[in-house]
């Protein structure tokens, strides 16, 4: 998968660009071998798994660019996706990330993502906008858009050394919403760039039904509250979680018999119980 990326990468039709990849301690005895394969590489390899935001943030601190594109390794790109977000942050220093038009690999002309709806404060949920629809060229204009995708996005150097990497707390989803929250509230805007095409190969690390999932999304969402909003925002959304998302959310999983989930579910509310909220980590 991540030599299908490469392969991809090779491709560009760009010349001045570097290519770092992150093993986060796969395990794989092979992966040395990307290196004879694509010259241009850099390898960096985790003594652990540092999870999603620990494993980018090697990533940035290693890359000597003027821009930082994160990129899955479970993606493909156009040959020439980068130049139409690097044109959007050359003609607007105020913009401090930019997302392609996200399109699913095995159904290419489906929409993944093409911009962000506001996140709701109660629910802690968002929905991206397009998603499932025939790309038929619908969203063909540059605009804002609440967040960025972390499947693939570009930023400024300049913009991570001014708002800090990501916090690694995170670990698994969330982390990137965090980041563009604090891109933002640092007077940056973020947008969505329609003439870049990535194809998404979603949930493979994962799994679209895993317990990992659903771990991860639970424990974040409430994270990314106590990080993020003020403690009136914080007191509606936790009578809201309190009164309606556990109930409803505990019932589900037993009806199912998805004693698992279940299990990962409460173990995701307890972690927000016992761990105190950490601060950013800032770009040294």
């Amino acid at each position: 998968m991540t030599n299908a990326l490469l392969n991809s990468l090779d491709n560009l039709l760009c010349d001045d660009f570097e290519i770092i990849v992150v093993d986060n301690n796969s395990g794989e005895e092979d992966v040395k071998k990307l290196c004879l394969d694509h010259a241009n590489m850099t390898l960096i390899q985790s003594d652990r798994n540092l999870g999603f935001a620990g494993g980018n943030n090697l990533g940035i601190k290693a890359a000597s660019g003027k821009y930082i594109l994160l990129l899955n390794n479970d993606t493909e790109v156009d040959a020439n996706f980068l130049q139409p977000m690097i044109r959007v942050l050359e003609q607007d220093s105020s913009i401090g990330a930019v997302s392609p038009l996200i399109l699913y690999h095995e159904q290419p002309d489906t929409i993944q993502y093409a911009g962000y709806h506001a996140m709701n404060p109660l629910t802690l949920r968002m929905s991206a906008i397009g998603q499932g629809e025939t790309n038929t060229g619908q969203y063909s204009v540059v605009r804002d858009t609440p967040f960025a995708h972390g499947c693939a996005m570009l930023l400024p150097a300049m913009v991570i050394a001014d708002v800090g990497l990501m916090e690694e707390r995170y670990f698994l989803y969330y982390e990137e919403h965090d980041w563009c929250q604090r891109i933002r509230k640092a007077g940056y805007s973020i947008s969505f760039q329609p003439q870049s095409k990535v194809y998404h190969k979603e949930s493979i690390s994962t799994g679209k039904n895993s317990t990992l999932k659903t771990y991860f999304l639970t424990r974040n969402r409430i994270l990314f509250m106590k990080r993020n909003y003020n403690v009136i925002f914080q007191l509606i959304s936790m009578a809201y979680l309190v009164l309606f998302s556990i109930p409803v959310n505990t019932i589900k999983f037993i009806s199912r018999r998805k004693t698992k989930h279940l299990s990962a579910y409460w173990d995701a509310l307890i972690w927000n119980l016992t761990h105190k909220t950490k601060e950013r980590w800032i770009l040294s």
